[in-house]
């Protein structure tokens, strides 16, 4: 149960089409800012940089498809399925129907064995060789290349999937060759190698390193508190900006109250200090912190 009042409620849970664009632009400035910088000056520093940034806005677009999904983003049905479907979830295949079937059974199930995610943090913590491990994985392209090879059965597939999945095929494919046939227009299409390179490395350790800000090492994961679940990770600028994008980080907020859009969630947060809800509740700050409390010696 929350401590809001019915008016705190109300203003926490208050859709903002503004704020809604203001991410969705963000993201999209961030990726074609990186491209431009990466494009105007080739070096080993900017193509590092571009590859950092693109692959942390790609998990922002992940995001917007959770929030469109929650139809907690824009105040019209009508406009979250759009946007998250042509300017977030096609363009990294995803599919906000398919993915929400998955993750409101996370939420029905979270502090439960019947959690679908179970498997990406249940065997936390784990040892420092073996998050590394992980992390190699991720950043090698090892990971993203599983991810890679899933996309292109599913291509060639196509003629036996459901009818969602073929809409995020079609959608995909669509977003991305027209992607780089705008580069290409440009005289630059090697710069959609940074989107895919991105995706494949970058992409692949922020999405990991938000399931385990999630969920991983938690006090009780058997716990139906969610202050005992679920973990909430103050972030300072450059984890939003290269790690856990915009205000995803606020997860215990999330779970308590699913109806709150991302951009109402540090409101929720400063209500909840008011109200004494995290009287018993370590904060986690920070990635670095964060990875210490989920990795032991040995």
């Amino acid at each position: 149960m929350h401590p809001l009042t019915p008016q705190e409620l109300t203003s926490v849970t208050a859709k903002s089409d503004l704020q809604a664009w203001r991410v969705v632009f963000l993201d999209w400035s961030i990726i074609i800012g990186a491209l431009i910088i990466a494009g105007l000056s080739p070096n080993p520093l900017t193509l590092l940089l571009a590859v950092a940034l693109i692959g942390c806005r790609q998990l922002s677009l992940g995001i917007i498809v959770h929030e469109t999904g929650h139809q907690t983003f824009f105040k019209s049905r009508g406009l979250n399925d759009f946007v998250g479907r042509w300017l977030s979830g096609y363009w990294v295949f995803s599919s906000k129907k398919t993915y929400m079937e998955g993750h409101l059974k996370h939420h029905r199930y979270a502090g439960t064995a019947d959690d679908p995610d179970l498997k990406n943090y249940a065997a936390y913590p784990v040892s420092q060789s073996s998050f590394q491990r992980k992390v190699w994985r991720d950043l090698s392209g090892k990971t993203g290349w599983r991810r890679l090879k899933s996309i292109a059965r599913s291509i060639l597939r196509y003629p036996a999937l459901d009818e969602e999945s073929k809409r995020v095929v079609r959608g995909g494919l669509m977003t991305n060759f027209a992607f780089l046939g705008g580069l290409s227009l440009l005289g630059q299409p090697w710069l959609y190698g940074l989107w895919v390179l991105a995706f494949m490395t970058t992409h692949m350790l922020s999405t990991r390193l938000r399931q385990v800000g999630e969920h991983a090492g938690v006090p009780d994961s058997t716990s139906s508190d969610p202050r005992h679940n679920t973990r909430t990770v103050l972030t300072s600028w450059w984890e939003r900006l290269f790690i856990a994008p915009h205000q995803i980080s606020f997860h215990l907020e999330h779970h308590l109250l699913p109806s709150v859009p991302l951009y109402q969630l540090p409101k929720l947060h400063q209500l909840l200090i008011h109200h004494q809800y995290y009287r018993e509740v370590a904060i986690t700050k920070g990635y670095p912190a964060l990875i210490r409390a989920v990795t032991r010696n040995r």
